[in-house]
């Protein structure tokens, strides 16, 4: 047991914690973390380059789904004209006959904006189980205003 004297201070224990020593050490820390950020150099990924093609691209058929589940397919999409309405259940062969043989021939599908992407992907599924290899989704892009 400590003495205590009676006159005088005795002695306390010390119930603080001393934050001194722990706010060092963070200051040390963020100085080292604010000199070595600017010198660490993001990984840069070199993607490979590609020449322009030779060959021009195909003429794809263009599958429009309307906004009241219409569909028409156009064998030629650059013309606008030649347009034939189609049932959605024969989707998948009325594109392998449009295509003519070619199975490397592409399809697009241009659906109206408020056309249920469950539609879409229907029409997609029924071109996939008909054999067409390349489909595609037509879509519109906006320039900066």
């Amino acid at each position: 047991m400590p003495a205590l004297s009676s006159r005088g201070r005795g002695r306390r224990t010390i119930n603080e914690i001393n934050m001194v020593p722990f706010i060092d050490v963070m200051l040390v820390l963020l100085i080292i973390f604010m000199v070595t950020a600017p010198l660490i150099t993001p990984s840069v990924i070199n993607l490979p380059t590609v020449d322009r093609a030779n060959k021009q691209p195909d003429k794809p058929i263009e599958i429009v789904i309307k906004s009241d589940d219409e569909v028409q397919i156009k064998k030629d999409p650059s013309t606008g004209s030649g347009a034939t309405s189609i049932p959605m259940t024969q989707i998948g062969t009325a594109a392998k006959t449009a295509q003519g043989g070619d199975d490397q021939r592409p399809v697009v599908i241009s659906a109206d904006k408020s056309v249920k992407y469950e539609t879409v992907v229907k029409a997609m599924n029924a071109l996939k189980r008909s054999g067409v290899e390349r489909v595609g989704l037509s879509v519109t892009t906006t320039g900066t205003k």
